[in-house]
């Protein structure tokens, strides 16, 4: 494929080079994937207001999100095991995105670490909290973060339990993967990928092996990780790591208005209305259609983002239309990286970048601060 026109080419091109249980891992859904599919189907039912003969010069996508300036409303979401889409993912992409000047969010469960990421870039990035039991491995990971002068955290309360994916289960993916003769004939079909592979020391969980107690490597990660995640976690713990970070707190999970209130009682700076890209609860709504309600319900006492479903800038321009400060991107800028490296990230960013900019002008807007319901078809959303 010699010409790359949407993030639909770069899925395509995604699936060709990369292994099968690592594809399937960024592109699946919970149970019947019907979530997923509906954070994609919702925004397609989004119309727009055709505008003609306005003045389009000086034309501009740059907005903030909490506070940092960028390019676009756009950022890269945490995204687990990306350095699996391609060798050295994480950097790979964290370099795209700040030659772009969008943030890039680093995930706890990553392949390439935190020190890895401020090594190999020079402007701050985001990094995604997950919490465990073990309160002094969190304590570490944040003080880490803070020495790698991350510049936002994005706390993730959706994963106390993991939903399950039936592609993992099928494709024995676990830690280390289980090398069944299905995935080494698969593995075979992937040259490109193997000596990527073969060419890094990056290959297990960067942020916790060595880091955490008792998780020395790969084999005793998966038992750790199962006993990790904090059943009990509440409200109360949301204000303890805000203090404990002392910074900029992005809260991602939040599906229902209440919760959205609960968020701006915590003190956050922002919260990312998401439905984990369908992998949590499947048969709950699509983020695009929770959107509008948690901005009514919260105003302008915080910043609201959204991800799940964007695949395009038309996307971009909907959710900004309906209320959303910034957007968050997992699969497509992981369909461009296990494509073509960090090559494809950027390719991803500049698509989108290129359709958001031409929505905009179609609209007969040419900034960001014009973008409201408006635009949109009524009846549409």
């Amino acid at each position: 494929m010699t010409i790359i026109t949407s993030i639909e080419d770069l899925r395509v091109l995604a699936k060709k080079r990369v292994p099968r249980m690592f594809y399937d891992y960024a592109d699946a859904g919970s149970w019947t994937e019907s979530t997923y599919r509906a954070n994609n189907e919702d925004f397609a039912k989004i119309k727009f207001r055709q505008r003609v003969a306005v003045n389009l010069e000086n034309r501009t996508l740059a907005s903030t999100m909490v506070g940092q300036n960028v390019t676009m409303p756009v950022a890269l979401a945490p995204t687990g095991l990306t350095g699996m889409q391609h060798a050295d993912g994480e950097i790979l992409a964290a370099k795209a995105a700040e030659k772009f000047g969008v943030p890039f969010t680093l995930s706890t469960m990553s392949i390439c670490s935190i020190e890895d990421i401020a090594a190999n870039t020079s402007k701050p990035f985001w990094f995604q909290l997950y919490v465990m039991k073990d309160r002094e491995f969190i304590n570490r990971l944040i003080d880490r973060a803070k020495a790698a002068r991350c510049s936002a955290l994005v706390l993730t309360l959706d994963l106390q339990v993991l939903g399950q994916r039936h592609k993992d289960l099928r494709n024995g993916l676990s830690a280390p993967p289980k090398l069944t003769v299905a995935n080494m004939i698969n593995l075979a079909t992937k040259p490109r990928w193997c000596f990527g592979m073969l060419g890094t020391k990056r290959r297990s969980f960067g942020n916790i092996v060595g880091h955490a107690t008792s998780v020395s490597d790969m084999s005793s990660l998966s038992s750790w990780t199962s006993q990790q995640f904090d059943l009990s976690l509440s409200w109360k713990d949301v204000e303890w790591i805000k203090q404990r970070w002392g910074g900029k707190l992005i809260i991602k999970g939040i599906m229902d208005a209440e919760d959205a209130r609960l968020a701006v009682e915590s003190g956050a700076d922002a919260l990312i209305v998401s439905n984990h890209g369908g992998r949590q609860l499947d048969g709950a709504q699509s983020s695009i259609g929770a959107l509008p309600a948690i901005v009514e319900a919260v105003g302008n006492e915080i910043e609201v983002h959204m991800d799940g479903g964007i695949r395009s800038g038309q996307d971009v321009i909907k959710a900004v239309a309906l209320g959303a400060k910034g957007v968050y991107i997992g699969r497509p800028f992981l369909y461009g990286l296990g494509a073509m490296g960090e090559q494809g990230v950027s390719k991803c960013l500049e698509i989108i970048r290129n359709e958001a900019d031409l929505t905009m002008a179609f609209c007969g807007l040419r900034d960001l601060q014009h973008v409201d319901r408006n635009i949109l078809l009524p009846g549409t959303y």
